[in-house]
This record gives structure tokens, sequence and C-alpha cells, in this order.
């Protein structure tokens, strides 16, 4: 069997499976679900071998230290794709809600009802916890799931995903064991053959770095969700509490680098730079930060830049900078005139991720949630709030930056479609 009709394969049984997974009650898709989070639980020890397996081989790749970190499957993980899984199940079905009613003076009653979306092709680099919370989402919402990783993650990918089919099967006897299919070449292939089948695969949700994601968006024949990369963005107002500040950029910039939701810039008022900027660039740099200063932001911090013990951290931004995603203890920093700079900024060089204003003036704050366009934006708060779990969606299967359809964390809801449903009473049209 070559390429093209292994794909097909796989796409054909994932199509007849959603056929039958749509048929299952709220109960018994549960019921799978806590099968599921348990047998990951009983069977860490090997998830985390497999796992084990492909941190060596991506060592030996010369794989970056972000992509380490998001491959790496640690106690804490492992129990998070349990809990996420659990979660998921304790949430409402988002599958049959009425979405809206109308009756028409004809006497056409009207529904417009939720429903699946069919099959889902998921593509994602590192995190093998993906298919743990992708799989779980997609099933919750009647959705079949094609999970197609990369060779870096081949063994965690395959035991999760075997571990959650085996329990399903398990506890429901309708569970069609194509509902979660994880394919099994590497080869990059694979992927623009399962794309181009429109008439079995429904859409398509890449999760990874830019260049993985745009490479799907230009072959795909399949509709895509997408967000190409996180350049979020915190501006201090001159109202800012400076405290605040600095516990927030702290946060957004190194609670975890290597996440799309990590902040990538820094705006400083200019009125607030004196003050902020030689206090949170001394303490970013204690932590191993490499900043990335603007002329004004020199300026400003030159005192400190004098005196500070790791010269090598202290860098000039070029134009290039506004637009980086590092995913690493690297950090932009510009100096702004007010709000009406941070905007403007943010508007020109921000990929519509995440946002942050640090102010205490309510007028200036109102004013930056309304004008900055980004998928989520937020008020003395770290940008990396945006998140499925955070948001209370269980996990998330993506983050979508799209402003059609689907916008920011996409929990169940997002992963449902709709129909009308019309009855009447012999009604024809006149």
């Amino acid at each position: 069997m070559n390429l093209t009709e292994e794909m097909t394969a796989l796409a054909e049984r994932a199509k007849k499976a959603a056929r039958v997974l749509a048929t299952l009650t709220t109960e018994e898709k549960n019921a799978c679900l806590e099968a599921m989070a348990k047998a990951i639980e009983d069977n860490k020890s090997a998830i985390q071998e497999a796992n084990r397996k492909d941190m060596e081989a991506a060592r030996d790749m010369g794989l970056s230290a972000a992509m380490l970190d998001r491959l790496e499957l640690t106690d804490k993980r492992v129990a998070g794709m349990a809990q996420g899984l659990r979660e998921v199940a304790a949430l409402p079905d988002p599958i049959g809600r009425v979405i809206e009613e109308r009756n028409r003076p004809s006497g056409l009653r009207l529904r417009k009802i939720s429903c699946p979306i069919g099959v889902i092709v998921i593509i994602y680099e590192s995190r093998p916890n993906v298919t743990a919370d992708a799989a779980g989402l997609c099933f919750k919402s009647g959705n079949v799931t094609v999970l197609r990783g990369g060779k870096e993650a081949i063994h965690s990918n395959h035991i999760i995903g075997k571990t959650m089919v085996e329990a399903a099967k398990a506890a429901c006897d309708r569970f069609p064991e194509h509902a979660v299919q994880v394919v099994e070449t590497t080869d990059r292939a694979a992927i623009k053959e399962i794309l181009s089948l429109t008439g079995l695969v429904d859409l398509c949700i890449p999760r990874g770095g830019e260049g993985l994601i745009r490479a799907v968006s230009e072959c795909s024949r399949v509709p895509v969700i997408k967000h190409y990369k996180g350049v979020c963005h915190v501006y201090v107002d001159h109202h800012a509490d400076l405290e605040m500040a600095s516990r927030i950029v702290h946060n957004a910039k190194l609670q975890r680098p290597g996440v799309c939701n990590a902040m990538e810039t820094l705006l400083v008022d200019e009125t607030a730079a004196g003050r902020f900027l030689p206090m949170i660039a001394a303490s970013l740099t204690k932590a191993g930060t490499e900043l990335r200063l603007d002329e004004r932001s020199r300026s400003h911090a030159a005192g400190f830049i004098e005196s500070n013990e790791h010269p090598h951290l202290i860098k000039s931004a070029t134009e290039q900078d506004w637009d980086e995603e590092y995913l690493e203890k690297i950090l932009a920093v510009k100096v702004v005139d007010g709000v009406d700079g941070a905007i403007e900024h943010i508007n020109k060089y921000g990929s519509s991720h995440s946002e942050s204003i640090i102010t205490s003036d309510e007028a200036t704050a109102l004013r930056f949630l309304n004008e900055v366009d980004a998928s989520a934006v937020y008020w003395n708060t770290s940008t990396r709030f945006t998140d499925g779990g955070m948001f209370g969606m269980g996990a998330e299967i993506g983050i979508s930056t799209d402003k059609i359809g689907a916008r920011g964390p996409m929990g169940l809801e997002e992963l449902t479609t709709y129909k009308w449903i019309g009855t009447g009473d012999g009604l024809i049209v006149a």
C-alpha cells in the first residue's frame, strides 16, 4: 500500500467512525473519558519510558531547549493529561444544544442545533500531551480525531493514543475504535496526502511553530484553523503599580518561556521608563534573560547597563526583534509614548494572540482593551492566562488568531458546527 492509499484508508476509517461516534450518548462519552484518564494514570511508567526514548532521540537531533521542554512528559504533565480528560468529561455536552429558535409566519418552526464537525486532523510538534488533550476534546464534541505528531514524539504519541483507545473500548461497547487514530508514518508527505481528502476530512488544526503552520496552510485543501505565532506584549503604563508590573512581567516572560502565550516584547511608557526599566532589567538579567533594548530603553537604563554583571545579556534591538517570537529567555524592550504608542506598536507588530496593559487608570485600560486587535486582551494580568484550562475549557485544542469562526482558546463549543432543523404540518412554498 503506497502513502496515498494508506492515508485514504485511514481517512475512510475515520469517516465511518464519525457516523457511529455521533450517536453516542453523553453518558457513554463521559464513561470513555473517565476510563481514558484512569488508564493514563495507570500506565504512567510505560508512557514516560516511551517519552524517554523520544527525549534521547530529540537530543541527538539537536532540538532546542524550548522544543525539549515541550516534549518532556514530567509527572505533572502526565497527571495534567488525566486531569484534563476528567475536566472535559465534567463539562456540559456541547452537542444538541438549541442555539436559536424561530417561528415563521408561514408556520415553519426552526431550530438551530449544535452538531459535530466530523473528522478533524490535528498536526502538531513535540508536546505529546496534545495527543490526549485534542483527542479528549474532539471525542466529547462528537468529532473523530486523526493525530499527526512530529517524529520527535512518535513513541510518546503512539502509546498515549493506544492507551486511550483501549480504555474507551473496555468502557463502552459502542466506542468506534477508529475514533482516535495516531498516524504511524513520520513521512512528511503524509500531511499533504491526508489534507487533500476534502470528501473525508472536514477540518485541520495545526499546533506548533510558524513554519509548520504556514506549511500546513499552504498545502491544505481542507479548512485550517491556525495561529502563526505568538508575539505577545505587556505594556506598562505610567499609572501602573510598578511592583505589580514587575510580577506580571516576570510571569509573562519567565514562567514558561517556550510557549505561545509568553511575552516577547515589553513596552514601557516614557513617563514610567526611568523608574521601571532599571528595576526590571536588573531582575530579568539576574534570571538569565537576554534583553534587546531600543535606544530610548538603553538611555533610561544607562546606569544599570554600566554596572551590569551580565553585559552579554544586554543587546540593541533591531527592527526584526519587534516581529520575533523567541520562545526562550530573550525579551525585546521598547519605550513608547503612552497608550497611543503602545496600541500603534501592537497593532503593527502583534500577531493577534495575547496583549496586556498594566495600569491603575480605568479610562486608559478601556482604550487599550477596545483598540488593541488580539484574540485575548488583559488588564493587570499576565498573558500566560490565554489557555483553555485557564479559561475553564478543561483543555484546549489550540489557540486561534483567525477572525472568522473560532478565536482565542478553542474548547468544546469551538469544535461544533450547527444545522437548521425545520418542522411544519405539510408546509409548501407558495
